[in-house]
């Protein structure tokens, strides 16, 4: 299934608020008055071959209106939870238009593009800037990239900073009455919890889905031309079209946890599988494009094996498979100097314990260069830790 990011060529602008019906699961009583009725019938229809159930009273009828119309209030007091995100993110959200020229190769007929997708306000040392993603505005210039507010007025961006190894933006703006978002933690969100994604699918602006995180540090996907090299991203449900790329994905307390950023599609549109970037990362990173100009990346001076499997973890006497493969080490690197050998697992990094080969590469390089941390790793049936001191990237990409 080929990924795709969420962008969109459409310029209309709507909004949209789609709900669900999923909480009603949680909330309507398994054995209520209600439900008994409706027992009873289909029971004494079961018991009358080929007939259809007898009609029930009058007072049964009232009793079940009665009892249908508790219910329904109590889901619309949960579906009013929605409602109320929706009114106090709206002024967080924007819309944005880019236009752009189209590179070498798409198969355009004008070699111009029209991007659509959104961006949420977030503050930083008390200046407002627009969060999104970098495919949504690169590489339209400056003068060509219109940012929408929820209020209808129309802003230009006044500096631009982009990411490509993790494909965040930021673009700074100033207004009277900016309101910026609340920010969660996304460390915290877990499979299963309920978001909401907001953002302009098909140009349609400020539209609102519902669905759940359904799986967490998605890694490894091929996205658009260029390959995203930090990757660490939500998987969720909620619905996400062409041009939701940048929204936010948001929490049921209204904090933004996530910039929604690509889709897993055959055809295009929404299919039930949408990825966003953390916020954490994504703040991050924008911290770094606005006090440095680039993403300073740290550089541990590994080669990881992406082979790493059951089968050789159980040769290295690990009970299971988990943490990174060191293949190889480069000479005079932080690893180097550190004492780390070729065939070290590393376990943890920073407290933090890693999954994978691409877990260890997005934590190293999303860390402080110059940054001591304690790197846990696995040798001969032993579990180790060094102190690593951490040093620029030397392949750190610039625009």
């Amino acid at each position: 299934m080929p990924f795709r990011h969420a962008r969109s060529s459409n310029t209309d602008s709507l909004v949209v608020l789609v709900g669900t019906l999923l909480v009603s699961l949680a909330i309507f009583p398994a054995q209520s008055a209600s439900a008994q009725i409706l027992l009873k019938s289909e029971a004494q229809a079961s018991g009358t071959a080929g007939l259809l159930a007898p009609a029930i009273g009058q007072n049964e009828r009232e009793a079940e209106y009665n009892l249908l119309n508790q219910e329904v209030s109590q889901l619309e007091r949960q579906l009013g939870l929605i409602r109320r995100i929706v009114r106090l993110v709206s002024p967080n959200v924007v819309h944005i238009e880019a236009s752009k020229k189209a590179e070498p190769g798409q198969g355009f007929a004008s070699s111009r593009i029209e991007e659509a997708g959104a961006g949420v306000i977030v503050e930083l040392g008390r200046e407002k800037y627009v969060l999104t993603n970098r495919h949504v505005i690169y590489p339209a210039e400056m003068s060509s990239i219109h940012i929408e507010l929820n209020d209808g007025r129309q802003l230009r961006p006044l500096n631009i900073w982009t990411d490509p190894s993790t494909d965040v933006a930021v673009m700074q703006i100033r207004s009277a009455d900016l309101i910026p978002a609340k920010l969660g933690n996304s460390q915290y969100m877990d499979i299963g919890d309920f978001v909401l994604a907001v953002g302009s699918p098909f140009g349609l602006s400020h539209s609102v889905t519902y669905g759940i995180i359904s799986a967490k540090g998605r890694r490894n996907l091929e996205l658009g031309s260029r390959e995203i090299d930090i990757q660490d991203f939500f998987q969720t449900d909620a619905a996400i079209n062409p041009g939701n790329s940048g929204g936010p994905l948001l929490n049921l307390r209204g904090e933004v946890v996530g910039i929604n950023t690509a889709i897993a599609s055959n055809s295009g549109g929404n299919e039930g599988i949408g990825f966003s970037i953390p916020i954490n990362m994504a703040m991050q990173v924008a911290s770094q494009l606005i006090s440095n100009g680039r993403l300073q990346r740290a550089y541990l001076g590994v080669q990881l094996e992406n082979a790493f499997d059951s089968k050789l973890a159980r040769q290295l006497s690990l009970p299971n498979k988990r943490g990174a493969l060191v293949k190889s080490i480069i000479e005079k690197s932080p690893a180097y100097r550190a004492g780390l050998r070729v065939g070290d697992v590393v376990l943890e990094f920073d407290g933090l314990k890693i999954e994978d080969d691409g877990h260890l590469v997005s934590t190293v390089g999303l860390t402080p260069v110059g940054k001591r941390v304690a790197v846990v790793f696995f040798r001969e049936g032993v579990a180790n830790q060094v102190t690593v001191e951490l040093d620029p990237s030397p392949s750190t990409y610039q625009e």
